[in-house]
Protein backbone atom coordinates (compact mmCIF):
# COMPACT_ATOMS: atom_id res chain seq x y z
CA UNK A 1 0.00 0.00 0.00
CA UNK A 2 1.66 2.97 -0.75
CA UNK A 3 -0.91 5.92 0.16
CA UNK A 4 -0.02 7.64 -3.62
CA UNK A 5 -2.85 8.24 -6.45
CA UNK A 6 0.41 8.85 -8.84
CA UNK A 7 -0.27 9.62 -12.41
CA UNK A 8 1.01 6.94 -15.33
CA UNK A 9 3.09 9.55 -16.74
CA UNK A 10 6.84 9.78 -15.94
CA UNK A 11 7.08 13.20 -13.71
CA UNK A 12 9.90 14.54 -12.24
CA UNK A 13 9.93 16.06 -8.73
CA UNK A 14 10.41 19.70 -8.07
CA UNK A 15 12.55 18.91 -4.90
CA UNK A 16 13.49 16.25 -3.65
CA UNK A 17 10.70 14.12 -0.91
CA UNK A 18 10.43 15.07 2.72
CA UNK A 19 9.10 11.40 3.24
CA UNK A 20 10.02 8.07 2.77
CA UNK A 21 8.80 5.65 0.35
CA UNK A 22 5.79 3.40 1.65
CA UNK A 23 7.34 0.42 2.28
CA UNK A 24 7.22 -2.80 4.81
CA UNK A 25 9.92 -0.75 6.88
CA UNK A 26 7.18 1.97 6.67
CA UNK A 27 4.20 0.30 8.39
CA UNK A 28 6.99 -1.63 10.60
CA UNK A 29 8.32 1.67 12.31
CA UNK A 30 4.87 3.44 11.96
CA UNK A 31 3.62 1.02 14.95
CA UNK A 32 6.44 1.11 16.92
CA UNK A 33 5.95 4.93 17.15
CA UNK A 34 2.60 4.46 18.20
CA UNK A 35 3.72 2.26 20.34
CA UNK A 36 5.93 4.15 21.85
CA UNK A 37 3.05 7.47 21.98
CA UNK A 38 0.94 5.62 23.99
CA UNK A 39 3.40 3.64 26.77
CA UNK A 40 6.12 6.79 26.98
CA UNK A 41 3.43 9.55 27.26
CA UNK A 42 2.01 7.61 30.24
CA UNK A 43 5.11 6.79 31.76
CA UNK A 44 6.38 10.73 31.60
CA UNK A 45 2.72 11.41 32.98
CA UNK A 46 1.82 8.94 35.81
CA UNK A 47 5.45 6.60 35.99
CA UNK A 48 7.33 9.33 36.88
CA UNK A 49 4.09 11.60 38.52
CA UNK A 50 4.94 14.77 35.96
CA UNK A 51 1.36 15.03 35.54
CA UNK A 52 -0.87 15.23 32.12
CA UNK A 53 -0.53 19.03 31.73
CA UNK A 54 2.89 19.55 32.53
CA UNK A 55 3.75 16.85 30.33
CA UNK A 56 1.54 18.27 27.54
CA UNK A 57 3.58 21.69 27.80
CA UNK A 58 7.25 19.71 27.37
CA UNK A 59 6.27 17.49 24.64
CA UNK A 60 4.74 20.42 22.97
CA UNK A 61 7.67 22.79 23.28
CA UNK A 62 9.77 19.53 22.00
CA UNK A 63 7.48 19.07 19.00
CA UNK A 64 8.40 22.49 17.81
CA UNK A 65 11.94 22.53 18.05
CA UNK A 66 11.46 19.10 16.13
CA UNK A 67 9.06 20.37 13.67
CA UNK A 68 11.61 22.96 12.73
CA UNK A 69 14.82 20.67 12.37
CA UNK A 70 12.64 18.83 9.95
CA UNK A 71 10.59 21.77 7.95
CA UNK A 72 14.82 23.30 7.47
CA UNK A 73 16.02 19.62 5.67
CA UNK A 74 15.57 19.88 2.21
CA UNK A 75 15.09 16.15 1.63
CA UNK A 76 14.13 13.09 3.48
CA UNK A 77 16.24 12.15 6.49
CA UNK A 78 15.20 9.17 8.62
CA UNK A 79 16.50 9.90 11.62
CA UNK A 80 14.70 13.38 11.96
CA UNK A 81 12.04 12.22 10.15
CA UNK A 82 10.89 9.31 12.24
CA UNK A 83 11.68 11.31 15.59
CA UNK A 84 9.29 13.53 14.19
CA UNK A 85 6.44 10.78 14.13
CA UNK A 86 7.38 9.64 17.53
CA UNK A 87 7.18 13.12 19.04
CA UNK A 88 3.84 13.58 17.26
CA UNK A 89 2.58 10.45 18.41
CA UNK A 90 3.52 11.26 21.63
CA UNK A 91 1.97 14.76 21.69
CA UNK A 92 -1.66 13.57 19.82
CA UNK A 93 -1.96 11.43 22.53
CA UNK A 94 -1.64 13.26 25.49
CA UNK A 95 -3.82 15.86 23.43
CA UNK A 96 -6.30 13.44 23.40
CA UNK A 97 -6.04 12.42 27.38
CA UNK A 98 -6.31 16.36 28.32
CA UNK A 99 -9.86 15.89 26.27
CA UNK A 100 -10.18 12.94 28.63
CA UNK A 101 -9.01 13.51 31.85
CA UNK A 102 -8.60 17.21 32.64
CA UNK A 103 -11.88 18.61 30.20
CA UNK A 104 -14.10 15.55 30.91
CA UNK A 105 -15.04 15.40 27.08
CA UNK A 106 -16.53 12.09 25.87
CA UNK A 107 -14.56 9.72 23.66
CA UNK A 108 -17.40 9.93 21.45
CA UNK A 109 -17.20 13.59 21.43
CA UNK A 110 -13.46 13.47 20.38
CA UNK A 111 -13.78 10.88 18.33
CA UNK A 112 -16.38 12.83 16.06
CA UNK A 113 -14.60 16.21 16.56
CA UNK A 114 -11.22 14.79 15.29
CA UNK A 115 -12.97 13.06 12.88
CA UNK A 116 -14.80 16.26 11.38
CA UNK A 117 -11.23 18.11 11.74
CA UNK A 118 -9.36 15.62 10.00
CA UNK A 119 -11.68 15.96 7.28
CA UNK A 120 -11.26 19.58 7.28
CA UNK A 121 -7.63 19.14 6.56
CA UNK A 122 -7.78 16.61 3.88
CA UNK A 123 -10.60 19.30 2.47
CA UNK A 124 -8.69 22.10 2.57
CA UNK A 125 -5.09 19.96 1.18
CA UNK A 126 -6.95 18.92 -1.26
CA UNK A 127 -8.66 22.28 -2.44
CA UNK A 128 -5.17 24.00 -2.49
CA UNK A 129 -2.66 21.11 -3.48
CA UNK A 130 -5.33 19.31 -5.90
CA UNK A 131 -3.65 15.96 -4.34
CA UNK A 132 -3.58 14.00 -0.64
CA UNK A 133 -0.75 11.47 -2.04
CA UNK A 134 2.11 11.04 0.65
CA UNK A 135 4.07 10.78 -2.20
CA UNK A 136 3.45 14.47 -3.38
CA UNK A 137 5.23 16.18 -0.76
CA UNK A 138 7.82 17.87 -2.11
CA UNK A 139 6.61 21.39 -1.38
CA UNK A 140 6.69 23.65 2.34
CA UNK A 141 3.23 23.59 1.87
CA UNK A 142 2.36 20.02 1.37
CA UNK A 143 4.80 19.22 3.67
CA UNK A 144 3.23 21.33 6.16
CA UNK A 145 -0.01 19.72 5.25
CA UNK A 146 1.16 15.99 5.56
CA UNK A 147 2.50 17.06 9.36
CA UNK A 148 -1.04 18.37 10.37
CA UNK A 149 -2.88 15.47 8.87
CA UNK A 150 -0.47 13.26 10.84
CA UNK A 151 -1.01 14.49 14.30
CA UNK A 152 -4.67 14.90 14.21
CA UNK A 153 -4.83 10.91 12.92
CA UNK A 154 -2.77 10.43 16.37
CA UNK A 155 -5.37 11.98 18.74
CA UNK A 156 -7.93 10.89 16.57
CA UNK A 157 -6.59 7.12 16.65
CA UNK A 158 -6.33 7.59 20.49
CA UNK A 159 -9.25 9.19 20.89
CA UNK A 160 -11.57 6.41 18.64
CA UNK A 161 -8.77 3.42 20.20
CA UNK A 162 -10.05 4.40 24.09
CA UNK A 163 -13.66 4.64 22.70
CA UNK A 164 -13.43 1.28 21.25
CA UNK A 165 -11.77 -0.36 24.47
CA UNK A 166 -14.24 2.30 26.74
CA UNK A 167 -17.30 0.58 25.09
CA UNK A 168 -16.81 -3.12 24.92
CA UNK A 169 -14.48 -3.65 28.26
CA UNK A 170 -12.45 -5.86 25.57
CA UNK A 171 -8.22 -6.45 27.00
CA UNK A 172 -5.75 -4.83 25.39
CA UNK A 173 -4.57 -8.17 24.19
CA UNK A 174 -7.80 -9.18 22.63
CA UNK A 175 -8.27 -5.30 21.27
CA UNK A 176 -5.64 -5.98 19.46
CA UNK A 177 -7.62 -7.83 16.81
CA UNK A 178 -9.53 -5.69 15.52
CA UNK A 179 -7.24 -3.15 13.78
CA UNK A 180 -5.32 -5.48 12.09
CA UNK A 181 -8.81 -6.85 10.80
CA UNK A 182 -9.32 -3.64 9.44
CA UNK A 183 -5.87 -2.99 8.53
CA UNK A 184 -5.91 -6.35 6.44
CA UNK A 185 -9.60 -5.63 4.77
CA UNK A 186 -7.97 -1.85 3.62
CA UNK A 187 -4.97 -3.95 2.35
CA UNK A 188 -7.27 -6.53 0.39
CA UNK A 189 -9.28 -3.47 -1.01
CA UNK A 190 -5.71 -1.42 -2.12
CA UNK A 191 -4.62 -4.77 -3.81
CA UNK A 192 -8.25 -4.53 -5.87
CA UNK A 193 -8.04 -1.60 -6.74
CA UNK A 194 -9.53 0.69 -3.88
CA UNK A 195 -8.79 3.97 -4.02
CA UNK A 196 -4.66 4.38 -2.76
CA UNK A 197 -5.13 7.60 -1.10
CA UNK A 198 -8.06 6.87 0.98
CA UNK A 199 -6.92 3.13 2.08
CA UNK A 200 -3.45 4.86 3.18
CA UNK A 201 -4.89 7.21 5.38
CA UNK A 202 -7.23 4.53 6.86
CA UNK A 203 -4.82 1.92 7.36
CA UNK A 204 -2.20 4.98 8.84
CA UNK A 205 -5.14 5.75 11.42
CA UNK A 206 -5.72 2.32 12.55
CA UNK A 207 -2.16 1.78 13.09
CA UNK A 208 -2.82 4.26 16.11
CA UNK A 209 -5.16 1.93 17.94
CA UNK A 210 -3.15 -1.31 17.19
CA UNK A 211 -0.10 0.18 18.47
CA UNK A 212 -1.86 1.57 21.62
CA UNK A 213 -3.18 -1.45 22.40
CA UNK A 214 0.13 -3.62 21.98
CA UNK A 215 1.82 -0.88 24.00
CA UNK A 216 -0.61 -1.65 27.00
CA UNK A 217 -1.31 -4.92 26.36
CA UNK A 218 2.80 -5.17 26.78
CA UNK A 219 2.67 -2.84 29.93
CA UNK A 220 -0.28 -3.97 31.90
CA UNK A 221 -0.16 -5.91 35.06
CA UNK A 222 -0.94 -9.84 34.45
CA UNK A 223 -3.64 -8.80 36.87
CA UNK A 224 -5.14 -6.71 33.85
CA UNK A 225 -4.01 -9.93 31.24
CA UNK A 226 -1.39 -7.97 30.56
CA UNK A 227 2.50 -9.29 30.25
CA UNK A 228 3.52 -6.76 32.98
CA UNK A 229 6.35 -5.35 31.56
CA UNK A 230 5.51 -1.59 32.82
CA UNK A 231 4.96 1.58 30.29
CA UNK A 232 8.99 2.47 31.08
CA UNK A 233 10.10 -0.97 30.06
CA UNK A 234 8.40 -1.14 26.73
CA UNK A 235 8.99 2.15 25.63
CA UNK A 236 12.62 1.45 26.04
CA UNK A 237 12.49 -1.93 24.05
CA UNK A 238 10.26 0.00 21.56
CA UNK A 239 12.28 2.76 21.10
CA UNK A 240 15.35 0.68 20.65
CA UNK A 241 13.95 -1.20 17.79
CA UNK A 242 12.61 2.46 16.33
CA UNK A 243 16.45 3.42 16.69
CA UNK A 244 17.81 -0.16 15.17
CA UNK A 245 15.37 0.67 12.37
CA UNK A 246 16.37 3.58 11.65
CA UNK A 247 20.04 3.10 11.60
CA UNK A 248 19.47 0.48 9.36
CA UNK A 249 17.52 2.69 6.71
CA UNK A 250 19.80 5.85 7.16
CA UNK A 251 22.96 3.38 5.83
CA UNK A 252 21.01 1.33 3.39
CA UNK A 253 18.92 3.93 2.01
CA UNK A 254 15.96 1.76 0.78
CA UNK A 255 13.31 3.98 1.60
CA UNK A 256 14.84 7.02 -0.24
CA UNK A 257 12.86 8.36 -3.09
CA UNK A 258 15.69 10.04 -5.18
CA UNK A 259 15.32 13.34 -6.79
CA UNK A 260 15.39 11.92 -10.23
CA UNK A 261 12.85 8.44 -10.11
CA UNK A 262 9.90 8.89 -11.72
CA UNK A 263 6.49 8.81 -9.94
CA UNK A 264 5.27 5.27 -10.58
CA UNK A 265 2.13 3.82 -9.78
CA UNK A 266 0.09 3.13 -6.83
CA UNK A 267 -1.60 0.27 -7.86
CA UNK A 268 0.16 -2.43 -10.59
CA UNK A 269 -0.79 -1.92 -13.95
CA UNK A 270 -1.94 -5.25 -13.74
CA UNK A 271 -4.79 -4.60 -11.42
CA UNK A 272 -8.31 -2.41 -12.29
CA UNK A 273 -8.72 1.03 -10.27
CA UNK A 274 -12.44 0.41 -9.05
CA UNK A 275 -14.72 3.03 -9.42
CA UNK A 276 -15.39 5.81 -6.67
CA UNK A 277 -19.28 4.70 -6.15
CA UNK A 278 -17.32 1.12 -5.55
CA UNK A 279 -14.51 2.23 -3.12
CA UNK A 280 -17.34 3.91 -1.20
CA UNK A 281 -19.64 1.18 -1.16
CA UNK A 282 -16.45 -1.17 0.08
CA UNK A 283 -15.58 0.97 2.80
CA UNK A 284 -19.71 1.80 4.05
CA UNK A 285 -19.76 -2.06 4.36
CA UNK A 286 -16.56 -2.13 6.46
CA UNK A 287 -18.14 0.27 8.74
CA UNK A 288 -21.35 -1.09 9.24
CA UNK A 289 -20.01 -4.38 9.64
CA UNK A 290 -17.50 -2.46 12.57
CA UNK A 291 -20.13 -0.85 14.36
CA UNK A 292 -21.97 -3.88 14.74
CA UNK A 293 -19.43 -5.33 16.43
CA UNK A 294 -19.01 -2.76 18.29
CA UNK A 295 -22.41 -2.52 18.99
CA UNK A 296 -23.08 -6.00 20.05
CA UNK A 297 -19.57 -5.66 21.97
CA UNK A 298 -20.96 -2.99 24.01
CA UNK A 299 -23.88 -4.50 24.85
CA UNK A 300 -22.23 -7.50 26.74
CA UNK A 301 -21.58 -7.74 30.65
CA UNK A 302 -17.99 -6.48 31.14
CA UNK A 303 -16.04 -4.73 33.86
CA UNK A 304 -13.27 -2.04 33.68
CA UNK A 305 -11.21 -2.16 29.87
CA UNK A 306 -8.82 -4.45 30.24
CA UNK A 307 -9.92 -6.01 33.43
CA UNK A 308 -11.98 -8.64 32.60
CA UNK A 309 -15.09 -9.29 34.30
CA UNK A 310 -15.59 -10.21 37.91
CA UNK A 311 -18.98 -11.60 39.33
CA UNK A 312 -19.47 -9.99 42.70
CA UNK A 313 -18.01 -12.69 45.71
CA UNK A 314 -17.47 -12.15 49.63
CA UNK A 315 -14.59 -10.20 48.95
CA UNK A 316 -16.22 -8.27 46.40
CA UNK A 317 -19.38 -7.66 48.89
CA UNK A 318 -17.11 -6.90 51.74
CA UNK A 319 -15.50 -4.47 50.28
CA UNK A 320 -16.19 -0.60 51.28
CA UNK A 321 -14.52 2.46 51.13
CA UNK A 322 -13.17 3.61 54.62
CA UNK A 323 -14.48 7.15 55.54
CA UNK A 324 -11.95 9.88 54.78
CA UNK A 325 -9.74 7.43 52.99
CA UNK A 326 -11.12 8.80 49.45
CA UNK A 327 -8.78 12.17 50.50
CA UNK A 328 -5.48 9.74 49.94
CA UNK A 329 -6.69 10.39 45.80
CA UNK A 330 -5.69 14.15 44.22
CA UNK A 331 -8.68 15.70 44.63
CA UNK A 332 -8.32 16.38 40.90
CA UNK A 333 -8.95 13.03 40.08
CA UNK A 334 -11.88 12.37 42.44
CA UNK A 335 -13.93 15.88 41.35
CA UNK A 336 -13.43 14.48 37.56
CA UNK A 337 -15.15 11.46 38.51
CA UNK A 338 -17.52 12.88 40.37
CA UNK A 339 -18.37 14.98 37.45
CA UNK A 340 -18.61 11.55 35.28
CA UNK A 341 -21.36 10.09 37.85
CA UNK A 342 -22.99 13.02 38.42
CA UNK A 343 -23.62 13.35 34.76
CA UNK A 344 -24.72 9.98 34.37
CA UNK A 345 -26.90 10.13 37.18
CA UNK A 346 -28.75 13.12 35.66
CA UNK A 347 -29.25 11.27 32.03
CA UNK A 348 -30.70 8.02 34.08
CA UNK A 349 -33.47 10.40 35.58
CA UNK A 350 -33.97 11.33 32.76
CA UNK A 351 -34.73 8.21 30.46
CA UNK A 352 -32.09 8.78 28.21
CA UNK A 353 -30.52 5.06 28.98
CA UNK A 354 -28.25 5.61 26.01
CA UNK A 355 -26.69 8.95 27.23
CA UNK A 356 -25.81 7.30 30.31
CA UNK A 357 -24.50 4.33 29.08
CA UNK A 358 -21.84 6.69 26.98
CA UNK A 359 -21.53 8.73 29.77
CA UNK A 360 -20.39 6.42 32.31
CA UNK A 361 -17.63 4.62 29.64
CA UNK A 362 -15.45 8.00 30.50
CA UNK A 363 -15.48 7.38 33.78
CA UNK A 364 -14.20 3.46 32.89
CA UNK A 365 -11.58 4.71 31.09
CA UNK A 366 -10.37 7.44 33.06
CA UNK A 367 -10.01 5.19 36.09
CA UNK A 368 -8.13 2.47 34.22
CA UNK A 369 -5.73 5.04 32.80
CA UNK A 370 -5.08 6.50 36.72
CA UNK A 371 -5.15 2.49 37.99
CA UNK A 372 -1.41 2.28 38.31
CA UNK A 373 -1.34 6.12 40.15
CA UNK A 374 -4.61 5.68 42.61
CA UNK A 375 -3.87 1.65 43.07
CA UNK A 376 0.00 2.43 44.58
CA UNK A 377 -1.38 5.29 46.77
CA UNK A 378 -4.27 2.77 48.69
CA UNK A 379 -4.63 -0.13 47.77
CA UNK A 380 -7.61 -1.06 49.82
CA UNK A 381 -9.35 2.36 49.02
CA UNK A 382 -8.87 1.82 45.48
CA UNK A 383 -10.12 -2.19 45.47
CA UNK A 384 -12.97 -0.50 47.60
CA UNK A 385 -13.59 2.04 44.90
CA UNK A 386 -13.29 -0.24 41.67
CA UNK A 387 -15.91 -2.70 43.13
CA UNK A 388 -18.26 0.43 43.48
CA UNK A 389 -17.49 1.32 39.75
CA UNK A 390 -18.03 -1.99 38.91
CA UNK A 391 -21.05 -2.40 40.35
CA UNK A 392 -22.33 1.31 38.43
CA UNK A 393 -21.23 0.35 34.80
CA UNK A 394 -22.56 -3.13 35.34
CA UNK A 395 -26.50 -1.72 36.27
CA UNK A 396 -25.76 1.21 33.53
CA UNK A 397 -25.03 -1.81 31.22
CA UNK A 398 -27.24 -4.37 31.73
CA UNK A 399 -29.31 -5.71 29.02
CA UNK A 400 -32.52 -4.96 30.96
CA UNK A 401 -31.43 -1.98 32.90
CA UNK A 402 -33.36 -1.06 36.17
CA UNK A 403 -33.33 2.67 36.77
CA UNK A 404 -33.98 1.52 40.48
CA UNK A 405 -30.78 -0.53 40.47
CA UNK A 406 -28.88 2.67 38.59
CA UNK A 407 -30.04 5.27 41.01
CA UNK A 408 -29.13 3.08 43.79
CA UNK A 409 -25.22 2.35 42.08
CA UNK A 410 -24.52 5.04 40.99
CA UNK A 411 -25.44 7.59 44.22
CA UNK A 412 -23.70 4.92 46.89
CA UNK A 413 -20.80 5.70 44.43
CA UNK A 414 -21.28 9.25 44.41
CA UNK A 415 -21.61 9.51 48.24
CA UNK A 416 -17.86 7.50 48.16
CA UNK A 417 -16.49 9.70 46.22
CA UNK A 418 -16.55 12.37 48.63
Amino acid sequence: MTGAARPSTIAKRVTASKVPEVTIWFWLIKVLCTTVGESFADWINTGLGVGLGATAVIFTAVLALVMVAQLRLPRYVPAVYWLTVVILSVTGTLYTDLLTDTLAVPLATSTAVFTVTLAVVFGVWFARERTLSIHSITTRPRELFYWLAVLVTFALGTAAGDWTLAITGWSPGVSVLLPVTLIAIVTVGWRFGVNSVLSFWLAYILTRPLGANLGDWLAAPRSAHGLGLGYGLTSGIFLTAITAAVIYLTRTRVDVIDTNDVIDHAVPASQRRVSAVATVGFYAVVILAAGALLQWASMQPHGPAGGGEEEPGPTAAAATVAPGRIGVFPATDIAHFRNVVQDTLVKVNAGDQAGARSRITDLETAWDHDQDRLQAMDPNTWTALDHEIDAALKSVRSSSPSADDEKRALTTLLDNLR
